[in-house]
């Protein structure tokens, strides 16, 4: 792992992460300035929602769409006759690379579909047939924009301690990870990928988290233990084994449990080329300090072992990813509005990974002690 050039930066302005606003122009919300006046439960602009309808081939006057959430992209419900019917993405410009990137990942939904005992979201095609629209707002400027059959029932996020389905979740994923072996993509197939460098090095793709305001303490901290986690990681490598096509984001926010129990994994808008473990380490996202997060870590390793082999490597790496993902989503968590985030977690971002990173330069494997 090459050492960090330390070059002199101006000093960031004075931005808590308890702040309401994000840094202009960064990250997520930034590029999604043009619903910044709009909260949770907000009607979309009329523009979208005439586009949306041509689009999918719904009736105007039946047809509502109201604000989810604010974060990579924009997220409103579609309404049909007063009964939830999808939910909709409006992608951020630029985010993943253009419109084929984001018809790449429906190709691999898609693809998931046919994995048994698996519940995965269902995009919904366009009455032409394709599966992104583009919809032009006021200025002409085309946001692109998806589908996903509405699933009923509340993400993992809520509950008070999501470990008891991770035994579930953690097997999923094994399968996942087998079936991406295995598929061919179809040609012009386009991701990005979540190496170290799209983490926390040079050109972190959500920020980095030196930007945060930080003690000199916390700071040095910080360092050791991404050092640590990163020569973990250069010692793994890359081969056919440990890198390949993830869905990068299955946390309990991603992972809907229905009336009857059943989950279903949805928001693959982060997908793309990494180490197997990343989905590991994003299971965790942000609640690495909570109490519950041993027994989230421990069950997942026993599901994803009922259905195939990891090795005591691959749970080095898992830890080593983990400890990144945490520094990564300090980063993640200066670029967004509050309302992404649960009440309270937002706050809990530096002092929890205060306590990750002593952990882990203590044990690299307590998450499994």
């Amino acid at each position: 792992m090459r050492a960090r050039k330390r070059t002199a930066r101006p000093a960031p302005r004075s931005l808590e992460l308890k702040e309401l606003e994000p840094l202009a122009g960064q990250g997520g919300a930034g590029k999604l300035a043009a619903f910044a006046m709009y909260r949770p439960g907000s009607t979309a602009p009329w523009w979208l929602r005439r586009g949306v309808c041509d689009a999918w081939g719904l009736d105007l006057f039946r047809t509502e769409l109201r604000l989810v959430t604010v974060s990579e992209n924009a997220t409103f419900s579609v309404i049909v006759n007063d009964e939830p019917y999808a939910m909709l993405r409006v992608c951020q410009p630029g985010y993943v690379g253009g419109s084929l990137a984001v018809a790449s990942e429906l190709a691999w939904v898609r693809a998931l579909q046919s994995i048994v005992d698996i519940n995965v979201v269902e995009p919904i095609p366009l009455a032409s047939g394709f599966f992104v629209a583009e919809v032009r707002d006021e200025t002409g400027y085309a946001w692109l924009c998806v589908c996903m059959r509405y699933v009923p029932g509340a993400t993992l996020e809520r509950a008070a301690d999501p470990s008891h389905s991770y035994l579930t979740i953690g097997a999923w994923t094994a399968r996942l990870h087998e079936q991406a072996r295995q598929w061919k993509p179809p040609q012009g197939f386009t991701r990005f990928a979540w190496d170290v460098d799209a983490m926390v090095g040079d050109t972190p793709r959500w920020g980095s988290w030196r930007d945060a305001q930080l003690s000199s303490a916390d700071e040095f901290l910080f360092e050791r233990a991404e050092w640590a986690a990163c020569e973990v990681v250069a010692r793994a490598g890359r081969a056919s084994s440990n890198w390949g096509l993830i869905h990068a984001d299955l946390r309990p926010s991603n992972i809907i449990k229905g009336p009857d129990g059943s989950l279903t994994l949805i928001d693959f808008d982060d997908c793309g080329y990494s180490w197997y473990m990343y989905d590991f380490a994003a299971a965790l996202t942000f609640v690495e300090h909570k109490p519950y997060a041993p027994a989230m870590a421990q069950r997942w390793v026993e599901g994803y072992r009922s259905v195939a082999k990891l090795s005591d490597a691959s749970l080095d790496l898992a830890c080593a990813l983990s400890m990144l993902r945490r520094l990564q989503m300090i980063g993640w968590s200066r670029n967004h509005y509050r309302d992404a985030l649960p009440d309270g977690l937002l706050d809990e971002q530096v002092p929890g990974t205060r306590v990750v990173a002593e952990r882990y330069l203590g044990n690299p494997r307590w998450l499994f002690e």
